[in-house]
Parts: C-alpha cells; structure tokens; sequence
C-alpha cells in the first residue's frame, strides 16, 4: 500500500500533454450529463488506461453507498463487486483507514493498493474473482463524509508507472471537484432530493427504499437496523413530510401533493 498526500507541490509536468488536458476538459465536460459515470471514465482512457471505476460515499456510521460506477471496454463487475462489498466485506476493510484518517479540510489523499496486498477474503471475492491487479483510490472529505473515487487495473493490463500515479496525483482536485459537482447537480435535480431534504440522513435512507419497493424486513437488513428501528425512523419521516402511508410517499415524489 502506497499513501500519497496531494498537498505537495503539484507536478504539473507530468500530465500537460495535449491528450491529457483534452481528457480533463471532456471530464469537466461531462459534469451534469445523465451517463456522466461511463463518459467520465472514458475520457479518463483517452490518456490512461483504467478498466473499471467506483465512487463511494463512506460514512462514520452507516454502511457506504456507491452513487457512481463504470467499466470500459472489459466485463463490467462492478455491481457484482459492490454487492459483496456491501453485503460484508465493508465491516472489515480497512484499506481506506490511513487514508479517511488523513483527509480533512481540503486535503486529499490518494491511496494505491496492489491486489495482493488486500486481506484474502476481500481479495477472492473482489480482485480476484475479476481478475483486477490494483486499485487507486482518490480520498477526500465530503459533508462530514469521505469521498472515494477508485480507479481500478486489470491483469491484462500494465502496473500503474510512478509517472501514471503522478499524473493521477496532479489530477486529483479536478476529478474529485468533477465528481463532487456531478452528484451535486443530481441531487439538486432529484425531486426526491428535494422533498426529502427535511430529513435526518438514517429517515431519508428508510424513505429512499421505500420508494424503490422494498419491504421493512430488506430496508432492515440492509441498514441492519431492526425492523421497529425502521418502523421509527418511517414515522418521524412520515410526520415531518405531513403524510401517513406509502401510496402518499409515492405521489409525494411524483409531485401530486403540494
């Protein structure tokens, strides 16, 4: 594992190459676009190659979401990936640790990670099941949070260079600020989003499941919260929104309601 500060120097050098600035600039470009995720990494590919990227929110305590992910030109495990993740494998990783520690403020934190050096579990279900060789991980706090931006490598294809990662390092604001601005601008755009925003963070995650169909018994499960739990956090919600059942929930997002 590699830790790398981005508060030095930013070697600018390294990465001002007509094709570099022309990627970062369609990058930028992307922001607001409803394939932003796949446009995004491809044109990150148009000077470097990465197979696969993942945006994660991780969070103090509650389990991580995943608002953003990719694959270019290889099998799109992605989701496969996140599911495992998700389901456990988050409880025990300890591979963003030194690096949620290290950012704050406006630092950022990039961190490296060869597949070998990931603790067996997570790297059969993950790394090797997909045949990924290594990750970077661009780090920064996010609205009390941490922001994760992965960028992951294939077998097939070459180790990252120190040049590559240098040029990842210069261009690490940008794609983090790109990032960042992206989920601003969805959330800004989600009538859910809005309607919702009245809400504590653990009410608005019981109310986005429920739109999205699922029972009190998966929201509890994949909150591992308890099925009363879920059914307090459904109330206050309720109360706060002025509504008393689901179908008014549903017509609320729907704009029906005032």
């Amino acid at each position: 594992m590699q830790l790398i500060s981005t508060s030095r120097p930013t070697r600018i050098r390294s990465w001002t190459s007509a094709r570099a600035l022309e990627s970062m600039a369609g990058l930028v470009g992307c922001i607001g676009d409803p394939n932003f995720a796949s446009g995004a990494l491809a044109q990150i590919n148009r000077f470097m190659p990465i197979a696969w990227w993942s945006v994660f929110q991780l969070h103090h305590d509650t389990p991580p979401c995943m608002p953003l992910t990719a694959s270019f030109e290889f099998p799109d495990g992605t989701l496969d990936s996140w599911q495992a993740y998700r389901k456990s494998l988050y409880l025990r990783d300890q591979t963003f640790l030194e690096a949620r520690e290290k950012a704050s403020g406006s630092q950022q934190v990039i961190v490296h990670w060869n597949a070998r050096e990931i603790p067996r579990a997570h790297r059969e279900r993950i790394y090797s099941k997909h045949a990924l060789r290594e990750r970077l991980s661009l780090v920064c706090e996010n609205e009390g949070a941490w922001l994760a931006v992965n960028l992951y490598r294939r077998e097939e294809q070459p180790q990252f260079s120190d040049n590559e990662i240098d040029a990842v390092d210069s261009a690490c604001a940008l794609i983090l600020s790109s990032v960042q601005r992206h989920l601003a601008l969805s959330a800004a755009a989600s009538p859910a989003a809005t309607a919702l925003g009245v809400l504590t963070p653990r009410e608005r995650q019981v109310c986005e499941r429920m739109l999205k169909g699922w029972t009190h018994e998966g929201i509890s499960a994949d909150l591992q919260l308890s099925p009363a739990t879920v059914k307090t956090y459904r109330d206050r919600a309720f109360e706060k929104l002025g509504i008393h059942h689901r179908n008014e929930l549903f017509a609320l997002m729907n704009g029906f309601l005032a």
